[in-house]
């Protein structure tokens, strides 16, 4: 193990750590500091039967549990940790720090501690499927790769497997990045379009966060930038170390662009053919986009046999315009992880034909206009259900062509009677794709939950 790491594990000692939630990157956590000898206290606003097992099992590990109501109460300790999904000027967290006691997360320390170079990825919309195409462009030149951060697995607990010679690869949210004071060695932003504004003050402190990815990286650092989102060009200025662009509409001299339907790498305007968009097996124009965020962060890394053996093998991430099933001869997909307005049209724009779309859920309180704009050009029919399915109804129909556009529009009281909906619906040919324009909480716990159901409901449909 890694002296550093030792030594972090050997200070735990007797120091009372609290975690702020027991969600997915805090339950490993828990355990490995209890095992490494910490006062382990466990806040979670779920009561000790909601939790089950976890809740037993941690008593039995000597765990102090504060749960339901309160549980934020009077936090008290030598080391707060906080929950990805938690805002860092929660209330109880500035009440803490003003008393002295350090608040990290997760991602935080795992910077702090980790041997291997990191890349990390954030942005609005293709964050996931880009840091998983970085993970696999990796993999395939033989090197080990650890994939994690918002991508749903905790990093932190095996950052003591890790090696100098290893890589990780981590998606990061604007949560998890408000509170970054450490930097990775090559960092990528997607896009950056309104999202989360019912968690963030506004749009101003949304960007700000996605600016942590660079602002704290070394002056021989890489950063990769969207030269064709107005907000990502702005970042160049403030990049600490070299800045590379992707664009699918033009040239770019250091980077990654797109050109009669072949990706190019440039470094210093030398342009070097590396990837046929014919050979990329994932669907869609804003895969093309991820594929070039990807190369671009890889370029001198992994060499162009290894950039077309992913391409025409990789399948895609699960719930990401994910194929299902195909019944009748019509294609079920699900793209739950279209939680905003801007994932769901590039979800839309990766079919030439009209779609059947089911749509709605937890308000995240972003402009629907986009999204309906394009519903008139792309869906025949539009389910609507959820919290936001009158929002998103009124804003269709309100579009100028609405009335001549042919978009018929049905409502749903559930997933279970929008799919039922879909299947009396569709026809020989037709594309059917759970694509919500929001995020899930209405009645889900996350997008994965969501899209999950409406797996389960589509398979269960009769031939």
């Amino acid at each position: 193990m890694n002296q550093t790491i030792q030594q972090y594990y050997a200070d735990l000692r007797g120091k009372q750590v609290v975690f702020c939630g027991i969600g997915v990157s805090h339950r490993p956590l828990i355990e490995k500091f209890a095992a490494a000898g910490a006062r382990v206290v466990a806040c979670d606003k779920r009561t000790a039967e909601q939790l089950g097992d976890v809740a037993e099992r941690y008593a039995a590990l000597g765990v102090t549990l504060r749960l339901g109501p309160g549980y934020l109460d009077d936090l008290q300790g030598d080391l707060i940790f906080r929950t990805p999904g938690m805002h860092m000027n929660h209330p109880a967290l500035v009440r803490a720090r003003e008393q002295g006691i350090p608040v990290t997360s997760e991602m935080e320390t795992f910077f702090e501690l980790c041997p291997a170079p990191i890349v990390a990825v954030t942005g609005s919309d293709g964050k996931t499927t880009t840091t998983t195409l970085i993970s696999e462009l990796l993999k395939a030149t033989g090197r080990r790769v650890f994939l994690g951060g918002n991508i749903g697995t905790p990093l932190l607990p095996v950052v003591d497997d890790m090696t100098p010679n290893d890589y990780a690869v981590v998606e990061l949210s604007s949560f998890q990045l408000m509170s970054m004071t450490r930097g990775p060695q090559i960092s990528v932003v997607t896009n950056v379009t309104p999202n989360h504004l019912d968690v963030h003050k506004d749009m101003a402190e949304y960007i700000e966060a996605k600016t942590h990815i660079f602002r704290y990286q070394a002056s021989n650092s890489k950063t990769v930038l969207n030269f064709e989102n107005d907000i990502t060009r702005s970042f160049a200025d403030k990049v600490p170390g070299q800045c590379v662009f992707f664009s699918h509409l033009r040239p770019v001299e250091n980077g990654c662009y797109l050109q009669d339907n072949v990706i190019y790498t440039a470094r210093n305007g030398t342009s070097t053919p590396v990837l046929n968009t014919e050979d990329i097996l994932l669907p869609g124009a804003h895969n093309v986009q991820n594929y070039m965020a990807a190369i671009a962060a890889t370029d001198g890394l992994v060499a162009p046999e290894h950039i077309v053996q992913v391409a025409r093998t990789f399948g895609g991430v699960e719930h990401r315009i994910e194929l299902v099933r195909t019944l009748r001869g019509v294609r079920w997909y699900n793209d739950s992880i279209a939680t905003s307005p801007t994932r769901a049209i590039a979800g839309l724009n990766s079919f030439e034909q009209k779609q059947i779309i089911i749509a709605g859920g937890y308000d995240k309180h972003i402009p629907f206009e986009p999204f309906a704009q394009k519903a008139l050009e792309k869906i025949k029919l539009l389910i609507l259900t959820g919290d936001t399915a009158d929002a998103i109804e009124t804003c269709v129909r309100a579009q100028p062509g609405f009335d001549k556009s042919g978009l018929r529009i049905l409502r749903a009281d559930s997933m279970e009677q929008a799919v039922l909906l879909a299947y009396e619906n569709a026809k020989e040919g037709d594309v059917v794709s759970l694509s919500p324009a929001c995020a899930s909480f209405d009645r889900y716990p996350n997008f994965e939950a969501r899209g999950k159901h409406y797996k389960d409901l589509v398979k269960q449909l009769e031939e």
